[in-house]
């Protein structure tokens, strides 16, 4: 009944939110809180989506998944389930030798052992087996082969590639190592649901991920992981340490350090990537890793987060010469 003052916009178009009209077709699209106008491109895995009359029309390409471990027994499944397990055995990372009909089926098998250092029994590096017909071991920075079948072409490639040793094979897996505690494994999709180990069994679900040797799915992280340890003569990690609290003069440093993830300096990636955990994450590794080498234990932490947001085409420059500088002139 009463006049009110403001602007409308002309028949058949609409505000766009900036104080401007604009035809409908003109909408922006919008991921992530950001708005993108038509036309544009934006990168999801490994697929472009293009915003086309308000709506995201993307490939369909099928994307390798990613398994990660890093720092102190930090784990991300290939279907994005995240858990914290210490172990002093060897445990299967991933395989394809699952279930009872696959026993002698499987091509490839990747096998990890913490190398412990600190009073608290952390980890600062780790050996890698991978098996694929050829046995490959990774320790102490360096890699060795050893070849079953002799003659005959290699399933792999070895490179370097920046701060990683990376491994090609020939069966669909790629492994990138840091020489330390990270090691992330990509895996092609037509082995969604074959594998089985600490990686979880790629089928898209990570509710159902702790599933273990006998292929039960359990709720407890301890049971599953101990599950797939190599050897049963090993002894069962019976418990989850928190490093903060038996290194308390430590927390206030690790705290301090640590905030850089959640800062503005990841800002561009918090939205994509929740940066809590591995926030919380990076805070038990400072902690724990009170022998020296804590600088190592903290950049491994951040790094972690890096590569998360890498994995999402958001590349952020986070080292300086304070924090985790990479003398990479001195190598070149």
């Amino acid at each position: 009944t009463h006049c009110v003052s403001g602007c409308v916009c002309p028949h058949d178009q609409v505000l766009d939110g900036k104080g401007g009209c604009i035809a409908p077709e003109d909408c922006p699209c919008i991921h992530n809180g950001n708005s993108y106008n038509p036309g544009e491109s934006i990168r999801v895995g490994c697929n472009n989506c293009t915003c086309r009359n308000r709506k995201w029309h993307c490939s369909e390409e099928p994307c390798l998944e990613t398994c990660s471990v890093y720092g102190d027994g930090h784990y991300t499944t290939f279907d994005g389930k995240r858990f914290d397990f210490e172990g002093d055995c060897e445990y299967v990372l991933v395989q394809n030798y699952c279930g009872q009909q696959a026993m002698n089926q499987g091509t490839f098998r990747v096998i990890t052992e913490n190398i412990p250092c600190g009073t608290t029994g952390t980890t600062c590096s780790k050996s890698i087996k991978v098996f694929l017909g050829v046995s490959i071991f990774f320790n102490d920075g360096h890699s060795d082969v050893i070849q079953r079948t002799p003659g005959g072409k290699m399933p792999f490639q070895i490179r370097s590639m920046g701060i990683y040793l990376v491994v090609d094979t020939t069966a669909g897996l790629i492994l990138m190592w840091d020489k330390k505690t990270s090691i992330f494994i990509k895996l092609s999709p037509s082995f969604q649901g074959h594998v089985c180990g600490l990686c979880g069994n790629y089928d898209g679900n990570g509710n159902n991920d702790f599933t273990t040797r006998s292929q039960s799915v359990v709720g407890n992280v301890l049971e599953f992981a101990n599950s797939w340890k190599v050897s049963s003569s090993c002894p069962n990690a019976n418990r989850t340490k928190d490093p903060c609290t038996a290194n308390p003069y430590r927390k206030a440093w690790a705290q301090k350090q640590c905030s850089i993830i959640t800062s503005e300096v990841f800002a561009k990636c918090h939205s994509q990537v929740e940066p809590n955990e591995y926030y919380q994450a990076c805070v038990d590794d400072a902690c724990a890793c009170d022998t020296g080498g804590d600088c190592e234990c903290f950049c491994t932490a951040v790094a972690a987060y890096a590569q998360a947001c890498n994995e999402l085409d958001i590349c952020i420059s986070w080292r300086t010469p304070s924090i985790c500088p990479l003398f990479c002139d001195y190598y070149n």
